[in-house]
């Protein structure tokens, strides 16, 4: 695809061109936002009608989102791609492990964390900030045995982060704990692997619009527990 030519001999990607023209970065039309679309009381139902839309428009895994944490004292910020398993009345929830994994060491310190949703057929996203909590063994489990067996035999097996020799390694762990748990339907979930629920402070909804003038709204937990809602400029 044509890029705008260099000024500058190092920059390898400078003001990529779109599918279309080749010239200039795509203008976003597909909506607006306002006001009086969004629920005056909760982000967590207007996200859910979002995320409603979003699986009836087509859009390609919609529970895909960005999870981002940073570590103290260095500030050092990390993200990763997870997947959103559940939504309730106190917040959005993602798993994975928590005993080896960075995210682990990031909030063992470090309570605040991050999500942002990306719905490119829509041209929509959404930014979620607020502080975690572990989910308990026992509500964990109830999720973790919706995975298929391969799955959770993965969480016992995977020592996530950690560095590999090789993919035999990976693979003789799997090994390892196929053999613990063979002929056993119902496995227990690993101590060090669960829940984290990112109880939000924060919630923008996010509207592409043409020349980058998007329609943003954030809603701000109040000291009562309820929400205002502000329009941000873009």
């Amino acid at each position: 695809m044509a890029l705008h030519p260099a000024q500058d001999a190092g920059k390898l990607i400078f003001a990529p061109a779109n599918d279309k023209t080749n010239s200039q970065a795509d203008q976003y039309a597909k909506g607006a936002l306002s006001l009086d679309e969004l629920d005056p009381k909760s982000p967590f139902t207007q996200f859910h009608t979002w995320f409603t839309a979003a699986q009836q428009y087509g859009v390609h895994q919609p529970e895909t989102v960005c999870l981002s944490t940073a570590s103290l004292p260095s500030g050092r910020v990390s993200a990763r791609m997870v997947y959103l398993k559940e939504l309730d009345s106190r917040g959005f929830v993602v798993y994975s492990n928590f005993g080896t994994s960075k995210k682990a060491k990031d909030i063992e310190n470090n309570k605040w964390a991050s999500l942002t949703f990306w719905w490119r057929e829509m041209e929509r996203q959404v930014r979620v900030e607020g502080l975690v909590e572990r989910m308990g063994s026992e509500e964990s489990q109830v999720y973790y045995d919706t995975r298929i067996r391969g799955s959770r035999i993965g969480a016992w097996a995977s020592k996530q982060g950690q560095v590999l020799e090789g993919r035999e390694q990976l693979e003789g762990w799997v090994k390892d704990v196929e053999e613990r748990f063979e002929g056993q339907e119902e496995i227990p979930i690993p101590e060090f692997w669960g829940g984290l629920r990112i109880m939000p402070e924060t919630v923008e909804f996010w509207q592409g619009r043409e020349s980058r003038l998007h329609d943003r709204f954030q809603y701000t937990r109040l000291e009562d527990g309820r929400w205002k809602i502000e329009q941000l400029s873009p």
